[in-house]
């Protein structure tokens, strides 16, 4: 609704004071309401934010955020689809073999004897009755028959931990894999492999895998650094004060870093002096770095573009238009993934035009008369470079999906186990993160991992020396 143009001074000069005094008292309640219409707008877009509009994770989305689109029924049966891959039973070496024979042939009766060199297979996956495994090591005292001095048997050095390296590194492997706390694995321990322990024992087995996995996490650490890496970090607690998980994703390694900050000192030490291509979200931290040596994540950019849409203002035209480029750009993009196209086709063929698009929309949103899409537009044009690195670097994405991957897992543990309460939980957190999204990229087992790793085997996730 526009409002009506003044009065001429000469016009309102005329009126009677009182008449002046109420239009006064017009035009100020008009300059309340155009403030509070703003503010409730603002108001608005805030309770408007989930996951496709904003930096919130899919988690706190409600049902409301995404109803499901109608579908037509297809008609066809549940299950598997005509094509797909057939999933059968893996075979397993067998413990015991129970033969089974007929006896009379099933057409005329004949006696039936001698052997099928390939008979047929039903197999039965159980538990042993009893899981645990104990040794008493006993030390016997003998007393000299001379001078009568009692002598023990010296200490056996695997008795030293009373635990076994399998057991050490189920323990480990529950907490860091299973996300179980220090009371569900004492309980699952005692009811299924009626094993007692306590919940002092559970943090010490838990700290001796981490003291086992320390050089392993630092030539991790050691070798991501200086390589293209997607970068991300979330929240964490350590005790009652806030830290943050930082994690870098190389194209077979994973680390994991807890730091007190979420700063420029805690991305150093992640990354170090001279880090390679990073893609990355806009986070402030990230902006010192040179243009051609970061990209900037499409799917975050889109999110802008969709909070642009979603505030319903003068700035939603350009946020549509943006949206609509990267869509095209994941449309193409598509077939270089899929192997169809090439990165060089890709970048020849549209790039450019892309680029030019962009550019020119982004320009076009900082003139907008909405401050809020005028500002992340000014900000995007400041790092409209690092949007295109893909495009010529080799094995780098246009999104941080990897990054956004692996943290997922930390963030399902950090929910359930509300962070460490001290710097060695920290260390087995950051260190357990690691070797589990590490052993999954090279399909490494992670127990199996662990019990190398507590037996003193010096198992490496480096793939030179693995």
């Amino acid at each position: 609704m526009m409002s009506p143009p003044p009065l001429p001074d000469t016009l309102f000069a005329a009126l009677p004071p009182a008449v002046q005094a109420y239009i006064r008292s017009l035009e100020t309640i008009a300059a309340q309401v155009a403030i509070l219409q703003t503010r409730v707008a603002e108001l608005e877009a805030r309770l408007g934010q989930n996951s496709s509009n904003s930096s919130k994770p899919p988690s706190s989305d409600g049902p409301q955020v995404k109803p499901a689109p109608p579908q037509t029924p297809s008609g066809k049966k549940r299950g598997g689809q005509p094509g797909h891959t057939k999933h059968t039973q893996v075979i397993l070496p067998p413990d015991e073999i129970i033969d089974h024979k007929p006896t009379h042939c099933r057409h005329c009766a004949t006696p039936l004897a001698g052997e099928d060199p390939d008979p047929t297979v039903d197999q039965v996956l159980d538990l042993p009755v009893q899981l645990r495994h104990v040794v008493h090591h006993r030390r016997h005292t003998l007393t000299c028959p001379k001078c009568h001095t009692p002598t023990i048997a010296a200490p056996v050095s695997q008795t030293i931990s009373r635990y076994g390296p399998k057991l050490t590194a189920t323990v480990a492997y529950l907490s860091g894999v299973g996300r179980l706390s220090k009371r569900a694995i004492r309980t699952l321990l005692d009811d299924v492999c009626d094993l007692p322990m306590s919940l002092g024992t559970v943090s010490k087995l838990e700290q001796t895998v981490s003291r086992a996995l320390a050089p392993i996490h630092a030539d991790v650490l050691t070798q991501t650094r200086g390589q293209d890496a997607n970068v991300d970090e979330t929240g964490w607690k350590q005790g009652k004060k806030k830290a943050w998980l930082w994690v870098a994703v190389t194209a077979v390694l994973t680390v994991f870093l807890i730091r007190p900050g979420r700063n420029r000192a805690a991305f150093d030490s992640l990354v170090g002096p001279t880090p390679g291509v990073l893609t990355t979200d806009r986070y402030g931290v990230y902006t010192h770095l040179a243009g051609t040596r970061r990209q900037v994540c499409w799917a975050h950019l889109r999110r802008d573009f969709q909070a642009m849409i979603d505030r319903k203002n003068a700035g939603s035209e350009i946020g549509t238009a943006l949206l609509s480029q990267s869509d095209i750009l994941f449309t193409h993009w598509q077939k270089v993934r899929d192997g169809t196209r090439t990165r060089q086709w890709f970048w020849q063929t549209h790039q450019s035009r892309l680029r030019a698009r962009v550019k020119t929309l982004l320009a076009r949103g900082v003139a907008c008369s909405c401050p809020k899409t005028a500002g992340v537009c000014r900000e995007l044009l400041g790092v409209e470079e690092s949007f295109w690195t893909f495009a010529c670097r080799d094995g780098v994405e246009p999104t941080n999906n990897a990054a956004e991957r692996a943290v997922r897992h930390a963030v399902c543990w950090r929910k359930t186990s509300f962070g460490t309460d001290s710097e060695r939980g920290s260390r087995f957190v950051e260190r357990m993160l690691t070797v589990v999204a590490s052993c999954r990229q090279q399909g490494l087992g992670v127990l199996d991992f662990l019990v190398q790793a507590v037996s003193g085997q010096n198992p490496s996730l480096l793939p030179e020396r693995a």
